[in-house]
């Protein structure tokens, strides 16, 4: 039978069968059966099937209906107890909270993008560990040796990297990489990607906030302020570098420039390619890199008459040079009386600096200086001129540039400058040398001869060096040599060379002798008394030395010269001659004579170098090089002469020549002491009315005479009272010793003795009364006949040595009559 058959039987099959009409057995086990009936089984798999279908239903609309939390979970952190045999590091602690991972919720109407949407609290869940970390750097002190690089995503941070390991390598400084923005790549994988490891010794600081990938620009913008108020305390950072605010983020950049100017903090924005140009400020200590923005530079020109032609080709080269995003220098020139039609038609259309392309309000660094058409000009003038057209507002920090029109600059002139007046100008170690202290400046040129024009010049070589090898010189020289060409003065040193100028150029010619000029007249006049400045205070300059790959003739330097359009100094340039008609003819035997050439005279004497093209870096010594330059104290030191001496050398002629200077042209006596000040040399003269006929003899002025005579007389009337008194203890001394003749005879002439004694007191005192007052009568002739010579030496003042001479013998026979007649 089917099983449907079963489940719904019809009355046929309840029917009788034969089987029922068989007898039946006795029942011996209960009367219950274990064979369920037909008809419950069907009903109860009917309403199984039902229930369960119904609870499908049920859970369905549930789970599909489930509400959200309104906070995202957060997973409870773990503190694990360390084993006390564990080693301990602060830098990774055993337990810290972790980051969560999940997305945010987000909710129904989003501010900012679909993506960045979260504007929840901020936290920062691996920043305290690394500031925990670095507590031995010290970065509670406010000035330290902390430097801080900072990125906002992943394409930044590989271009700062390697700068910040390679300074971290030079040992100057402790860098600092942080990370601040929405990409959620670990710490460890993004050093990996670029190539860290273990050489690399930089501190890194995750200082990104919780769900960073997912949050909006406000709540980034916050976060990266916070983040760095936070490094703020905890490290005090002297410079923040960042890479270009092109390949940062927006929110990043502004942060960064808000919260700094708010700290006072220096940020440098590094410019693309600065992996490549640049590497030269990983040689720089954080002194040195804090005062990367105040450093200002002017640079000043002086165009001679007809030089149109070499001033636009240094315009040209000052314009073509790379800045690296910094400031660009001031610029004065100085036009002669007459302009060149080029020239003027070529600065009537420079802008200077060039125009910002973000659209920013210009404000032009240019100064046209036009002279007044003069019959002539003579050195001093045209030294006072030039000075004159450069001062100082910041004497620490601003600079001038001084170049010739004949110079052209190489592309990376101001790479030179910005690493040599940080280094040796603002570095916290290298500035306090002793060398670094008589520091003037910076020289662009190597020149090839010396100041006179007749003897050629060659580079020292470096510390323990031959100068048969080449590869061995060395890289920067110390010469007491000033340059014209192109050089840069310290703003502080040319503040002094005013005050020198003031009370140099301001002698009166007659009262000082002949001096021998040691600078040829191809130079300007102002160099002649600057050399004199460098002498008496033993200042130097600092000359490049960049020998070519290839061959020591070929150099690479920062500034070349170019002699085919020379023009002498305006104040040389008329020397005196005889007219063509007053000359005489010159004679010539062909017979005797014969017309020769000197080869060596074809060559001329200042030979063109090849400017400077590949990055500074290269051409700068490396770590390894056995002729790095560690301090300044190995740096080769040359006399004005071109001789190679020591510091203590150049202290002891320094001080020779400030006296020899002072006597000489300073009209000051032998016995002068002077008091240096800074930025001053009024030390180096004296008052010019001042007699200084010999230099042994002070200065005793007329009340001074007086008060002198006076003050004698005194001592000499105290001097015979003395001597009186002196006297009479020797008589009464000799009356004592009579007195101790006997005891018979002591007695009777004791009292006679007496007598005697107590008169010739009276005597002595009437005797002494009398001196008093005969020596108070020669006190007043002494007075009355100092005042007449004193006068008479008032009216013979101008009359020369004679007439002083004869005054203070006259003084001088009149005290020693007083000295003679009073003693006793």
């Amino acid at each position: 039978m089917s099983l449907l058959g079963r489940i719904f039987a019809d009355d046929e099959d309840f029917g009788k069968k034969s089987d029922d009409r068989k007898p039946k057995k006795p029942n011996i086990l209960p009367s219950w059966s274990t064979r369920t009936t037909a008809s419950s089984a069907p009903a109860y798999r009917r309403k199984s099937v039902l229930y369960a279908l119904i609870a499908c239903i049920v859970l369905y609309f549930f789970f599909l209906n489930i509400p959200e939390p309104t906070n995202p979970p957060t997973k409870r952190p773990q503190y694990i107890k360390p084993s006390p045999h564990a080693p301990q590091n602060p830098n990774q602690p055993k337990a810290i909270p972790e980051t969560p991972t999940q997305k945010p919720p987000r909710p129904e109407k989003p501010s900012e993008a679909e993506q960045h949407y979260y504007d929840g609290p901020i936290k920062f869940y691996n920043l305290a560990v690394s500031l925990r970390g670095i507590a031995w750097l010290r970065g509670q002190i406010e000035y330290n040796r902390n430097v801080l690089f900072v990125a906002s995503n992943l394409r930044s941070a590989s271009e700062l990297i390697p700068i910040a390991c390679e300074m971290a390598s030079w040992e100057k400084a402790d860098v600092h990489f942080a990370l601040m923005g929405r990409d959620d790549l670990e710490m460890d994988e993004m050093k990996t990607l670029n190539g860290v490891d273990e050489w690399c010794n930089v501190n890194w600081h995750d200082a990104r906030p919780d769900f960073s990938f997912w949050s909006s620009d406000f709540r980034m913008e916050v976060s990266v302020s916070a983040a760095l108020g936070h490094i703020q305390t905890f490290m005090h950072p002297q410079v923040v570098i960042t890479d270009d605010a092109g390949r940062e983020d927006g929110f990043f950049t502004k942060a960064i420039r808000a919260k700094a100017f708010e700290m006072g903090k220096t940020v440098i924005e590094l410019p693309k390619d600065s992996s490549e140009n640049l590497m030269w400020i990983t040689r720089l200590d954080s002194a040195s890199l804090a005062a990367w923005h105040n450093t200002y530079v002017d640079i000043l020109i002086h165009a001679p008459p007809d030089s149109s032609g070499s001033l636009l080709r240094l315009l040209k080269s000052i314009e073509a040079a790379d800045y690296f995003g910094h400031r660009r220098p001031h610029l004065t020139i100085e036009l002669p009386a007459d302009i060149d039609p080029p020239t003027w038609a070529y600065l009537k259309q420079l802008t200077w600096p060039p125009l910002d392309w973000s659209g920013a309000p210009h404000a032009s660094q240019v100064t046209l200086r036009h002279r007044v058409p003069r019959t002539s000009d003579g050195p001093e003038e045209a030294t006072l001129r030039h000075v004159e057209s450069f001062y100082p507002t910041r004497p620490a920090h601003s600079h001038v540039l001084v170049l010739s029109p004949q110079v052209e600059l190489s592309p990376l002139y101001f790479h030179f400058l910005m690493y040599h007046l940080l280094e040796y100008k603002h570095s916290q170690t290298t500035s306090q040398f002793p060398q670094m202290q008589s520091l003037m400046g910076l020289s662009l040129e190597l020149p090839y001869m010396h100041l006179n024009d007749t003897t050629g010049f060659s580079p020292p070589t470096a510390v323990g060096k031959s100068k048969d090898d080449d590869t061995k010189s060395s890289p920067a020289f110390l010469w007491q040599a000033p340059n014209s060409n192109a050089a840069l003065y310290f703003g502080d040193k040319w503040i002094e060379f005013h005050s020198f100028l003031t009370s140099r150029i301001a002698r009166d010619p007659t009262k000082q002798p002949g001096r021998r000029k040691s600078i040829s007249e191809i130079y300007p006049a102002w160099l002649e008394y600057l050399q004199e400045l460098m002498r008496a205070r033993g200042y130097t300059l600092l000359y490049p030395n960049f020998a070519s790959s290839s061959t020591s003739s070929n150099r690479n330097t920062i500034a070349t010269l170019h002699y085919e359009l020379y023009h002498p100094p305006e104040e040389f340039s008329n020397p005196k001659s005889t007219s063509k008609t007053d000359a005489p003819m010159p004679t010539l035997d062909p017979k005797t004579e014969t017309l020769t050439a000197d080869p060596n005279a074809h060559h001329p004497k200042h030979k063109e170098s090849k400017p400077l093209t590949s990055n500074l870096n290269s051409l700068l010594p490396p770590r390894s090089a056995g002729n790095f330059i560690q301090d300044p104290s190995e740096l080769p030191l040359l006399s004005h002469e071109g001789n190679e001496i020591d510091l203590s050398i150049l202290e002891d002629s320094a001080y020779a020549f400030a006296g020899e200077f002072r006597r000489q042209v300073g009209l000051c006596p032998a016995s002068y002491s002077p008091t240096v000040a800074p930025m001053k040399a009024n030390d180096l003269f004296c008052d010019p009315d001042a007699d200084v006929s010999n230099p042994d003899e002070p200065v005793v002025q007329d009340g001074d005479v007086l008060r002198q005579s006076e003050f004698e007389a005194h001592l000499n009337r105290q001097g015979g009272v003395k001597g009186d008194e002196k006297a009479g203890e020797e008589s009464s001394g000799e009356g004592s010793g009579k007195n101790t003749e006997g005891p018979g005879k002591g007695k009777g002439k004791g009292k006679g003795k007496d007598m005697d004694e107590k008169e010739a007191d009276q005597k002595d005192k009437a005797k002494v009364g009398k001196e008093d007052k005969g020596s108070r009568r020669e006190d007043e002739k002494a007075i009355k006949n100092t005042n007449a010579n004193a006068e008479k030496t008032k009216e013979e003042k101008g009359g020369g040595r004679d007439g002083k001479e004869d005054g203070s013998k006259k003084a001088e026979t009149t005290t020693t009559e007083i000295t003679e007649e009073k003693p006793r």
